[in-house]
């Protein structure tokens, strides 16, 4: 009897393991890339015969000694929904499939931007009923070899129960591309909050580029449980070496009171997030002392606590008292300070914060960051004291080049699909320069891995974000990575959204990306979909000295290069000599060009146009209502150029 049962437990495991298998992406509700070969793939039994059936093809192919098998159905046209049929020993049948555009959405955080923090996301969510527009959501992972399959991801359609969770860009990008093409659309969404551009490259284009194959050289091939110990024993040394004292709760009831010595601390600049500064990228709790102080008028006042915004939650004391608490990290924290708290003299707020997961800190609009009095504030921006005391440690998607390209990339290819939308370089502002070479060499790697030719690959600039409080004065990396961007366009078949009209300098996730998906599908349309029309605005293209003005002309003028606001004067131009200090600069349209000039500079070399951290105020559009890309004239050495990408050991 017990061998009988052993003998039908195999049998059971070897019909199970023989049974033909597709990868996540083939499930119900998927989109086909139309007018292409459609490569179908999967795994079944070595050598075993796998059929496959679609529309009014019916095509066979055997597996390879490892089970593995491929074949490419010959290119349909758009349509559906249909059903598509695997068979080996046994049968997989998926319906609902349809046949049109599909497209690759990719990038860090603000592709990721779901629908449901948009403007007027709820109208845009109750009106989102388009059942041949589906969403592919694939699920966040990493690992240190590339993956042959996804960890989850499933498709659905866009109606006012899923939309939630789409990335907005994409959703609004294939939202234009529908109305116009009548026809299917699929987004494959494949992107995470915080990453740079080195995780999203595989490590072959590392090592074939004369740029990177040093660092990839030094780069072992690991297994995720090396990388996370490794990581683990980084980032607690880091942290060591900032605070001076090992991460630890031990005492911690004690950081919230009002006589605590807190001297030893280190410092952080608030608001902030601590991605941005000596903490680095870390989940976990960090407590923050502000010490005050009062005049007795103050102490016996009526006063409000305004802490900006804390991701993700937080619990503020003052004088050892909790004031408030709050969980929802986009929320301006505004407590009152109940009578008898404050004192004369000193006076401390504490605010222990728990981030779980991107960002963290105390961020946002410095004038949201104050103690309110009936007839005064007391400003509380600069720097506060910290300390970590618990770190949740998970290997981050930047630890190591190409984790991202392993897991969220590599199981896609070899799918068709038309093109990708790209949103990222936030992450790799500190080496922007370098982001000239690293950015077209992975658009060059996907393009290699996919083998669809060089298929459209759109990204989207740099919005305006006071960060750092760039300026062509003291440098600016936001600046240089939009030239960067900008420069990406030298490779085939590239096209860029340029966003410093809908951008928010307070704000690096901002809310309009209804603009965003709209610019994008307007390149699409026109260079993809035979739609012509005006797709992008002005680009600089050459500049002319005469005695003390510079004269500026530009491509992709549209019927006429214009100013915005309607003013004479156009902003954000600025104009320096050869001791390369830029002056604020006139700078007014004549003849479809720009002509610049400064009273201070009497014998100009050079023009900056928008060469800030926040762009805001820039207004050179063409008439069609696209923005000008900020841009330089000069090839003077940047704040960036000595940054390069580094993996720590």
């Amino acid at each position: 009897m017990k061998k009988n049962i052993i003998f039908l437990f195999l049998m059971c495991s070897i019909i199970v393991n023989a049974n033909v298998r597709m990868p996540l992406l083939f499930s119900d509700g998927m989109v086909l890339q139309r007018n292409k070969e459609i490569p179908v793939w999967g795994w079944a039994e070595p050598n075993e015969k796998v059929e496959v059936h679609f529309n009014k093809q019916t095509k066979t192919i055997q597996a390879d000694k490892n089970g593995k098998w491929m074949i490419k159905l010959s290119a349909e046209k758009a349509g559906g929904p249909f059903e598509l049929s695997i068979t080996a020993k046994n049968k997989i049948i998926i319906k609902d499939v349809l046949v049109g555009e599909v497209w690759i959405c990719s990038g860090q955080s603000n592709m990721e931007f779901q629908m449901y923090k948009v403007i007027n996301a709820e109208k845009e969510m109750a009106d989102a009923d388009y059942p041949m527009i589906r969403h592919f959501g694939v699920a966040q992972d990493l690992s240190g070899t590339p993956k042959e399959d996804l960890k989850e991801g499933k498709w659905a359609v866009a109606n006012k129960e899923n939309i939630r969770d789409f990335t907005a860009a994409g959703f609004f990008f294939a939202k234009k591309l529908y109305a116009e093409l009548k026809i299917p659309i699929g987004i494959i969404n494949t992107s995470w909050g915080g990453t740079n551009v080195e995780t999203w490259t595989s490590r072959q284009a590392f090592e074939k580029s004369n740029n990177f194959k040093a660092m990839i050289a030094d780069v072992p091939q690991v297994d995720m449980d090396a990388v996370f110990e490794v990581y683990k024993k980084s980032v607690l040394d880091n942290l060591k070496k900032i605070q001076g004292f090992d991460v630890s709760m031990e005492n911690e009831n004690q950081f919230k009171e009002f006589n605590f010595e807190d001297k030893n601390w280190p410092e952080i600049k608030v608001p902030s997030l601590w991605e941005n500064q000596q903490i680095g990228n870390i989940d976990g709790i960090v407590w923050m002392r502000k010490t005050i102080t009062l005049s007795a008028e103050q102490a016996k006042s009526e006063a409000v606590l305004h802490l900006s915004k804390v991701d993700d939650e937080d619990i503020t004391y003052v004088n050892g008292v909790q004031v408030g608490t709050n969980k929802i990290w986009e929320t301006l924290r505004v407590y009152k300070i109940p009578s008898g708290i404050l004192k004369e003299g000193k006076n401390v707020i504490a605010v222990r914060i728990a981030d779980y997961s991107g960002g963290g800190g105390i961020y946002g609009d410095p004038s949201d960051l104050k103690i309110q009095f009936k007839d005064n504030n007391i400003p509380l921006e600069g720097l506060w004291k910290f300390n970590v005391v618990q770190v949740k440690i998970a290997v981050s998607p930047n630890s190591y080049p190409s984790l991202l390209y392993n897991a969220m990339v590599n199981p896609l290819v070899p799918y068709a699909f038309q093109g990708v939308l790209w949103y990222q370089g936030e992450a790799n502002v500190w080496r922007a320069k370098q982001y000239k070479k690293a950015f077209p060499l992975m658009i060059s790697d996907w393009r290699t891995k996919f083998k669809q030719g060089d298929f459209p690959f759109y990204f989207v600039q740099l919005s305006t974000f006071n960060e750092f409080n760039g300026n062509s004065k003291v440098g600016s990396r936001w600046a240089e990575l939009r030239e960067a961007q900008l420069e990406t366009l030298k490779l085939p078949n590239t096209g860029m959204v340029v966003t410093t009209d809908i951008g928010n300098a307070k704000d690096i996730h901002p809310k309009n990306k209804q603009d965003v998906g709209l610019r994008l599908a307007a390149i699409a349309l026109n260079n993809v979909y035979g739609k012509k029309q005006i797709y992008s605005g002005p680009t600089f293209k050459s500049q002319e000295i005469k005695g003390n003005e510079i004269i500026l002309t530009f491509d992709n003028i549209g019927s006429g290069l214009f100013a915005s606001d309607n003013s004479e004067n156009l902003k954000g131009f600025e104009i320096a000599g050869t001791d390369k200090i830029f002056h604020s600069a006139k700078a007014i349209i004549k003849n479809n060009k720009v002509i610049v000039s400064s009273e201070n500079v009497k014998n100009p070399v050079a023009v900056h146009y928008g060469w800030a951290d926040d762009d805001t105020e820039i207004n050179l559009f063409n008439k069609e209502k696209f923005p000008a890309s900020p841009f330089r004239t000069d090839n003077w050495e940047m704040i960036t150029a000595n940054e390069i990408y580094k993996v720590s050991k």
